[in-house]
């Protein structure tokens, strides 16, 4: 599921001019929307940001 997220989000849309470039987009994806929005089990199926701000709250 990740690799077909990743490809479908970034890769197949974009032509990148360096092998840095491509690096640093894809780190970005990961760190900055995949980790924060992706539903997990252990939390209930909700994200890391919805869990956090039902505990805010």
């Amino acid at each position: 599921m990740f690799f077909a997220t990743i490809k479908r989000a970034l890769l197949d849309t974009t032509a990148w001019p360096s092998r840095a470039a491509a690096h640093t987009a894809i780190f970005g994806f990961i760190e900055g929307w995949y980790n924060l929005h992706r539903l997990r089990s252990g939390l209930g199926y909700r994200s890391p940001a919805d869990y956090e701000t039902a505990l805010a709250a």
